[in-house]
């Protein structure tokens, strides 16, 4: 298969890049900082907030090819802190990158799969958009976006043999702790002294999280898979619990749920 993933410099995109590549599948990933290539992959620089170079990014893929099997979203950053205390650029850049960064490749990728008749899109959310985390609003905000934008668009490609999953990874241990762009300061700390604690949980769970190649191995079975699945969580036990927990409890229940879980 012809694939395309964003973001294949490191974490996600690098394990799915080499574990697809590996299978024999034609692999294309965008990048916009130099990273160890991997053998058999064809990188494409491409800043994802730049309407005119994620076009040409499909386009060198359309022109070499003539078809796009598959497109992965996975290009995505993480901003952390209180909501009130994030510089609003901070706050552009985030939904610029993880949701309107996805908007961009689909505005390209859909019209080419819609005429072929057949492919599959995989877009990356989070556990964080199925539940919204203290202290990651932001982040939480752009893939509760991304969960709302590909189920009207799986929707709309009903009868058009172009399938759309939505993938809700839990905490993996990859760089995207020691990325994520954190607000600090000695007024931050007054306003919300649990702050710097809660924080510290979760980038632990991060780091004794998933390896990026499990998730690599749930990606490669979606893209073999015939009939593929509208959503699929890739996390621990706990948090899959959590996720029907919400469910079925009363918001006000889950809330206080959280606040323990999170020692707020």
């Amino acid at each position: 298969m012809i694939i395309l993933i964003s973001g294949i410099s490191s974490g996600f995109g690098r394990a799915m890049a080499m574990r697809l590549s590996s299978e024999g599948h034609k692999v294309y990933g965008t990048f916009r900082k130099p990273s160890d290539v991997i053998k058999g992959v064809t990188y494409i620089k491409c800043e994802v907030t730049d309407d005119a170079q994620v076009e040409a990014a499909v386009k060198q893929v359309l022109d070499a090819e003539g078809r796009i099997d598959v497109f992965i979203n996975n290009a995505g950053i993480g901003i952390g802190g209180p909501l009130e205390f994030t510089p609003l650029e901070d706050a552009k850049r985030q939904m610029d990158v993880n949701w309107m960064g996805m908007v961009r490749f689909l505005h390209f990728v859909v019209p080419a799969m819609r005429k072929q008749g057949s492919g599959k899109i995989i877009c990356m959310s989070s556990i964080g958009g199925l539940i919204g985390l203290p202290f990651q609003g932001l982040y939480s905000a752009s893939k509760f976006a991304i969960e709302g934008y590909c189920e009207g668009l799986r929707l709309e490609l009903r009868k058009t043999g172009v399938s759309v999953t939505v993938v809700e990874p839990g905490d993996f241990s990859t760089n995207f702790t020691s990325r994520r762009k954190s607000v600090t300061g000695p007024e931050v700390a007054e306003a919300y002294p649990n702050y710097a604690r809660s924080m510290e949980s979760i980038e632990n769970d991060e780091k004794s999280g998933l390896k990026p190649d499990y998730l690599a191995e749930q990606i490669s079975k979606i893209v073999a898979s015939k009939n593929p699945p509208y959503n699929k969580i890739v996390a621990s036990p706990l948090q899959k619990l959590s996720v029907f927990v919400k469910k079925i409890v009363p918001r006000r229940t889950f809330a206080w749920i959280l606040s323990l879980y999170y020692k707020l």
